[in-house]
């Protein structure tokens, strides 16, 4: 028997349904010589700091830091009747060869491995390792089985990022939270969610100390013949004058005069097609053009992964594809050209004698565990739900474009003189669209707007000046940080990199990885460090004022976690070492409570106060510190006048524990304990209507609403 272990339910019996027929038992499906089981998620996870001693129970500094020699790793509570079948499963003397069938990437391996190891079994291990969940990719898969002990450096990664993560977030958090924290407000710090903290209050503070400084700039526009173009002043590369006295005196100096055309230069320029997506340029084009949090995207991209087959692995890294598949995409054009819009850009390049494919898009050498996301051969039929309709166009439209010739436009610079004064005009024109006929408005979703069509202009010629005008500007600030833009800069580590390319060679050695971008920002939001604004990120009270604690600290440093996660990368491949890796993580975490240990302590009054929401609109919100999740949306709980209710409340969602209820007044530590357990303990204060006290617990039904439960439990 092959005993077969998928990370997911509904991936177990996509498995299933591929290999044969075969019949439903607890947790499993059992087929002719082979039986398919799977995880729930996380079935098993480190275990806490109190595993290792009864001092660790209690949060205390001196017993700091937690160094395990060896990591623990226990079953989670919730899961533990499927773990049961795993186990039982894997120690069955039938079962003769197991195979890892978890997601193919650094966490899959990570699910496998605990599961493996808590379940003690020896047998000889192959793994799958497979980008789409179509029958036919299920089945090529099984047909070239990787060994398992293949995969022993990628699952060295991803048990030194869980222990790296588990050493230096439970240190520095217990550390930071029992010195200048107070009850109940817990100072969580981590090793990829404090440098992207810094990353958003560093914006804040340089929007806060920037000085606007107003400038002024001279436009005139030059007529001939009916015609007319505009030009703006310069000298010396420099359009901006700092006295409005001397803008207006260049304004009277050539109002009414003659222009002399000094030059007048076209040039041809091409723009190439954008590479294909990777999970975090997803993630930023869909909260650029649709407003989806990364969040969102992620949970659409799995269900259009895992449900319907239509899309491949999202959870990638990598923008480009394998030689081998070069021959399968075709099929995957056709597919893609089903959706109306795009059906008339895929018929003409399925005419084509064969697609276009360069280095741009095929390049073995930048394809690690996965290539670039890409539409399946899997039509889409039927309505899809409205997140999964925008990301399955985001990605078909996008796997057409790279196909499609550059966009190729014409360029004009003219300089015109009046009376020793210069002015600039450009304009444009589109000679091909090219690529970009798939975006007509714009790559980012909102209309580019294009530069003017000028006139023949031609050099030496005169042009009268018809109109001159003064305008008045202010400088502006840097902007908050959009979803967008906050994971473009985590995928650069906080350096601003523009060129597609570049980019793509930094995205080792950035803030986390793409599948853990999304979750790093949502855990900043849920713990009260950041707001959301409209579509920005806003850092609250609480945030500012623990990275304002940690000062120079390099736990705050986007630096150091950036060379940690190519650390990491390089581990993936082999090049780097588990232990001295984990050793120099060891090393980092006593120093920093050392650190903790030595700091003053007069910045704890600005922990205290925190909560505010740094000038963020919130909804009416009392404080912006989260209390929870809301069970309904997954949008953070605040505090409103009334209620303890969803920050989604005007987007829709309508999920709210009532401050009153039944003549008692519920508190916030009891809102959060709904929140977190799903129910309260017996509570007394409640009255009925003939006014008679009594207890009951309150608890929060299927359908998210607060019932009460009466009797002692």
């Amino acid at each position: 028997m092959k005993l077969i272990v998928a990370e997911k339910p509904s991936v177990g019996r996509d498995i299933a349904a591929s290999l044969g027929r075969g019949r439903k038992e607890k947790g499993a499906v059992v087929g002719d010589g082979w039986t398919v089981t799977w995880a729930v998620g996380h079935l098993a996870e480190l275990a806490p700091p109190d595993a290792y001693g009864e001092e660790y129970k209690r949060w205390r500094l001196e017993s700091l830091p937690i160094l395990p020699e060896k990591f623990k790793v226990r079953v989670n509570y919730k899961t533990r009747d499927q773990f049961s079948v795993v186990k039982s499963l894997m120690r069955d003397p039938s079962v003769t060869e197991v195979v890892n069938a978890c997601d193919a990437g650094r966490e899959g391996e990570l699910i496998f491995a605990y599961l493996y190891g808590l379940a003690g079994c020896k047998k000889p291990v192959k793994r799958l390792w497979i980008s789409s969940l179509t029958p036919e990719a299920i089945r090529e898969g099984f047909a070239s089985l990787r060994d398992g002990s293949a995969m022993k450096p990628l699952e060295d990664a991803a048990r030194s990022r869980g222990e790296a993560d588990w050493i230096v977030g439970m240190n520095a958090t217990r550390a930071y939270s029992t010195k200048f924290g107070t009850v109940g407000n817990v100072l969580s710090v981590g090793r990829v969610q404090t440098p992207t903290l810094k990353l958003l209050v560093d914006r804040e503070r340089e929007i806060e100390n920037f000085k606007p400084e107003k400038f002024w700039t001279v436009y005139a526009r030059f007529a001939r013949d009916d015609k007319h173009y505009d030009g703006i002043w310069f000298k010396e590369k420099q359009n901006r004058l700092k006295k409005r006295e001397a803008a207006e005196a260049i304004a009277a100096k050539v109002r009414g005069g003659v222009g002399v055309v000094r030059k007048a230069e076209k040039k041809t320029a091409t723009e190439k097609p954008p590479l294909l997506f990777d999970l975090t340029e997803l993630q930023r084009n869909a909260n650029s053009k649709y407003g989806l949090t990364a969040d969102r995207t992620l949970r659409a991209a799995q269900a259009l992964y895992e449900e319907r087959k239509l899309i491949t692995y999202p959870r990638t890294s990598s923008r480009y594809l394998s030689k081998d598949m070069v021959p399968g995409l075709a099929k995957r054009v056709e597919a893609a050209g089903a959706l109306p819009d795009l059906a008339p850009f895929a018929a003409g390049l399925l005419a084509l004698p064969r697609l276009p494919v360069s280095k741009r898009i095929v390049d073995d050498s930048k394809v690690t565990d996965h290539h670039a996301i890409l539409p399946t051969n899997k039509k889409p039929s039927g309505e899809l739900p409205p997140d999964e309709a925008k990301v399955y166009d985001l990605v078909a439209r996008r796997f057409l474009a790279v196909f499609l010739p550059a966009a190729r436009f014409e360029n004009t610079t003219v300089v015109t003189v009046v009376r020793d004064e210069t002015f600039l005009s450009r304009g444009r024109v589109v000679l091909e669209a090219g690529w970009r006929a798939l975006y007509p408005d714009g790559v980012g979703g909102k209309k580019e707007k294009e530069p003017p069509i000028l006139p023949a202009v031609e050099k030496g010629q005169e042009w009268s000046v018809a109109k001159v005008a003064v305008k008045e500007g202010e400088t502006k600030p840097p902007p908050r940080y959009s979803e967008s833009a906050l994971l473009g800069a985590m995928e650069t580590a906080g350096k601003f990199v523009e060129d597609e390319e570049l980019r793509q060679a930094m995205k080792d050695s950035g803030l986390g990885t793409p599948a853990t971008r999304a979750a790093t920002i949502e855990r900043l939001l849920k713990v009260g460090y950041l707001v959301r604004d409209k579509k920005v990120l806003v850092p609250a009270e609480k945030g500012r004022a623990l990275i304002e604690l940690l000062g120079e600290s390099p736990l705050a440093s986007p630096e150091l976690t950036a060379q940690w996660e190519e650390r990491l990368a390089k581990m993936e491949k082999g090049s780097e070492n588990r232990t001295r890796f984990m050793d120099d993580v060891s090393g980092f975490a006593t120093i920093l409570v050392d650190e903790v240990r030595a700091k003053e302590g007069e910045k704890v009054a600005a922990i205290k106060k925190s909560g505010g929401n740094g000038g963020a609109k919130n909804g009416g919100a009392k404080n912006s510190e989260p209390l929870g999740v809301c069970p309904k949306c997954g949008s953070p709980v605040v505090e409103t006048k009334k209620s303890y209710g969803c920050s989604a409340w005007k987007a829709g969602c309508k999920f709210a524990i009532w401050k009153a209820v039944s003549g008692k007044r519920i508190s916030e530590a009891q809102a959060r304990l709904l929140l977190t357990k799903g129910r309260t303990g017996q509570l007394k204060g409640f009255k009925s209507k003939a006014g008679k006290p009594y207890s009951a617990a309150l608890i929060l039904d299927g359908e998210h609403k607060v019932r009460m439960e009466f009797g002692e439990r």
